[in-house]
């Protein structure tokens, strides 16, 4: 389902000397000479590669897809085979970075209006430009800074710069991979400019949140050397491939009314003239909302071709895993990890008492819509950004993207989630519970 292809340069690979077996083909525990993940010190470096030691370590060696399931039941049921149908894909534990061919170009992109980020961002540029004759793509507006304009010491490495302005210049076949500074939002920006194949990024966290960002800046020339040379672990994040069908109604009405003087036209033609379509790859969520309006929002949800629930509240959001940290948290929806293959339905304040959040298997085709006696219309946003209003008549389809975004690890995807988890979100933070004293243990 998720292509190999990562950007002109990168790809992802399996360790080969790393051992990752089903647990229900072969033993649960095996002996090897990787070291241990489980246990280890916390050091903010890169996750390296598995090393070769001396001794023999033990080590447990669990798929993080879980076994494969029997498909043997009972004496005499088996499941049909339908070649068509198997899917395989690695190991998420298993997944990581490497290069084609040495990466020779670098999208970094900055949080715009920032004071704090400017030095972090000129030292990065010069590092990549200067030290490693790396090229680098800025956005133009960033070069617009006057802290950036004035610094005179800053023009040598600026002239190096391959600018681009987005909506305007396609640049998806000519970055090798994608530094970001700044907090979440710089990486979901990163994604909206990339409709295909996406490159891996390194984020690092100099934002407010930075559930994203796992990387500190403090020692990014070592981060970046060890990502160059194709030493890091990837979790590859889903996104939502989004269609947004819309009808032109202002020439539909102009059409139709020069029909009526000189003709008929096919139903054929009709549909397609009528019709706008907009596409879009989503990395958090679609959230369908009321807006403006005082009045509930009534949308229709389709589950591939079937109508599953009509949403009454202030909206519903459609979000991939990554996103369910995000807007889909803050509704009362569970925090799904990035590897699980999923989509997750949170309704927005529903004036019902039994609506709870869903997850759905990532391979469904989802399309919301207006219902028919719907009061007002609705607004749909994709990670907060093209927000557009929804009318009667109009659709969004919504399903699982083929192209996800390579997420360079700083340790691996497990550890880094439940990271962010701690020091983000302060995950079951509680006080802990006194033990008993001996005298009350002694009563009992």
């Amino acid at each position: 389902m998720d292509p190999e292809g990562f950007g002109p340069a990168g790809e992802d690979m399996t360790s080969e000397s790393a051992c990752f077996q089903c647990s229900a083909c072969h033993a649960d525990e095996e002996w090897s000479c990787a070291s241990s993940m489980r246990g280890r010190a916390k050091t903010r470096s890169l996750s390296a590669s598995p090393a070769l030691c001396s001794t023999k370590e033990f080590r447990r060696t669990r798929s993080l897809h879980g076994p494969c399931p029997v498909t043997t039941f009972g004496p005499k049921a088996c499941m049909l085979q339908n070649p068509k149908t198997i899917m395989h894909i690695q190991d998420p534990a298993s997944q990581r970075l490497t290069w084609n061919k040495p990466p020779k170009s670098v999208l970094v992109i900055k949080k715009i209006r920032d004071a704090s980020l400017l030095q972090p961002f000129k030292d990065l540029c010069t590092y990549l430009s200067e030290v490693n004759n790396m090229i680098v793509y800025v956005e133009k507006k960033v070069l617009e800074d006057p802290a950036i304009t004035n610094d005179d010491s800053f023009g040598p490495v600026k002239k190096k710069f391959c600018t681009f302005s987005e909506d305007y210049d396609d640049i998806s076949n000519q970055i090798d991979f994608i530094i970001c500074l700044g907090g979440d939002g710089t990486l979901l920006y990163a994604s909206s400019l990339f409709p295909g194949s996406v490159p891996p990024v390194m984020a690092f966290h100099l934002g407010s949140l930075g559930f994203l960002t796992p990387f500190n800046f403090e020692n990014f020339q070592s981060q970046v050397t060890q990502v160059i040379e194709g030493n890091a672990a990837l979790v590859l994040r889903s996104r939502l491939k989004v269609k947004v069908v819309k009808e032109h109604r202002e020439k539909k009405t102009a059409i139709q009314n020069g029909i009526e003087e000189n003709g008929v036209m096919s139903p054929s033609l009709e549909k397609e003239m009528f019709k706008q379509v907009m596409q879009y790859q989503v990395l958090n969520e679609v959230v369908v909302d009321r807006g403006p309006s005082s009045y509930l929002s009534n949308v229709d949800v389709f589950l591939d071709g079937h109508l599953i629930t009509t949403v009454q509240g202030d909206g519903v959001i459609v979000s991939t895993p990554t996103g369910s940290t995000a807007y889909a948290a803050a509704a009362g929806a569970s925090m799904i990890h990035p590897n699980v293959p999923a989509i997750m339905i949170t309704p927005i304040c529903p004036h019902s008492l039994s609506f709870r959040p869903i997850v759905v298997p990532a391979g469904v085709e989802l399309k919301i819509m207006l219902s028919p006696d719907a009061r007002n219309m609705a607004w749909v946003s994709f990670d907060g950004r093209k927000r557009q209003e929804i009318c009667h008549g109009d659709s969004i389809s919504i399903t699982t993207s083929c192209y996800p975004l390579p997420s360079i690890c700083f340790q691996d995807p497990v550890s880094d989630w439940f990271e962010s988890l701690a020091e983000c979100l302060h995950w079951n933070v509680r006080k802990k519970q006194n033990n008993f004293a001996v005298d009350e243990e002694e009563e009992f």
